[in-house]
């Protein structure tokens, strides 16, 4: 283990997928109560376009390099960790690297048999799909489940987990191979968000109690409307605008909640609370079978520009996933 690796940086410190260029980097030196792991795989995620665009900027004390989940093996342990262990984390950057450090408390063990790819497409998205649909969601058994972007990394996981939980699953995406893909992924009911009006939908089929929206604005109208009494809506993006108006009589007659939240800002001890309760509710729905990442597809570490691109294009059904080693 030598003292540089291999790294992505973002040329220019911001731009556009090209920006992204293998460089020679300082290997991390984990700090107390942290983990080095030897990075096999790591996850691209819609947060680390953003930031190469300049919009999402790593927290204090977090690498300033991309990404923000990885597998691989411990090289210097911690915790309950020791050198030779497998695992994937949630990082607060620094992913897309030989070498990645992270807090103990925020690596879980491989669940099952998956192997490092598939893991690295798990932490972001179920630690995101978790704190969001069955914590600020309350999502409960029979209830039902309205997902936007069902085929986003996001979205597929958000699927298998409630379906996992017992409740009733309803996606949207955009066109008719998107649609035929939900179901396929495990959907009660897909809507073609070009050609169908989801509210009416959704309303016909007894509307939706807990609704996951990664759309904001543009969706908030038809939302409301599908919403049934005590419903609660969930915001993890805004990519159709970040402004809502907000009809306060319908939401008080709907007895509605409008809540939402994002993961890479929250304290390290809150994440590592996140994490015991992900590894004991979610994991064993991996270990089951019930809850498999989908992998769209895969890039070598130096092709990151091309992983970016690729999701830029939003033609992927799952997650696409950096191989570092």
């Amino acid at each position: 283990m030598g003292e540089t690796m291999t790294a992505i940086a973002i040329e220019g410190g911001k731009g556009p997928a090209e920006a992204l260029k293998a460089v020679t980097a300082e290997r991390p030196e984990p700090g107390p109560g942290q983990i080095l792991i030897k990075v096999a795989a790591a996850g691209v995620n819609r947060p680390d376009l953003l930031q190469r665009l300049g919009f999402y900027p790593p927290p204090p004390g977090a690498p300033t390099t991309l990404g923000l989940e990885v597998a691989g093996e411990v090289v210097v342990g911690a915790g309950r960790w020791k050198a030779g262990d497998k695992v994937c984390a949630l990082l607060g950057g620094g992913g897309y690297a030989e070498y990645a450090v992270v807090d103990a408390r925020h690596a879980l063990p491989i669940p099952g048999d998956l192997d490092l790819v598939h893991a690295a497409a798990l932490p972001e998205t179920v630690f995101t799909v978790f704190a969001n649909v069955f914590e600020h969601g309350a999502l409960k058994a029979g209830e039902t489940l309205l997902v936007h972007g069902g085929t986003s990394g996001i979205g597929t996981t958000a699927i298998a987990m409630a379906k996992a939980a017992g409740a009733k699953v309803i996606a949207t995406g955009r066109g008719a191979d998107k649609k035929a893909k939900a179901l396929e992924l495990g959907a009660d009911i897909a809507v073609d968000a070009k050609t169908e009006d989801f509210a009416e939908v959704v309303k016909a089929a007894g509307g939706a109690d807990v609704i996951l929206d990664m759309v904001g604005a543009s969706y908030f109208e038809k939302n409301l409307d599908a919403l049934n009494t005590g419903g609660r809506i969930v915001y993890i993006a805004s990519l159709g605008g970040s402004t809502l108006e907000v009809p306060v009589m319908k939401i008080m007659q709907k007895r509605a909640v409008i809540t939402g939240s994002t993961l890479r800002p929250r304290s390290a001890d809150e994440k590592a609370r996140l994490a015991a309760e992900v590894e004991r509710v979610a994991w064993p729905w991996v270990a089951a079978g019930k809850l498999t990442p989908i992998v769209d597809a895969t890039f070598p570490l130096a092709e990151a520009a091309k992983a970016h691109a690729h999701l830029e294009a939003g033609e992927h059904v799952g997650k696409v996933v950096l191989v570092v080693s």
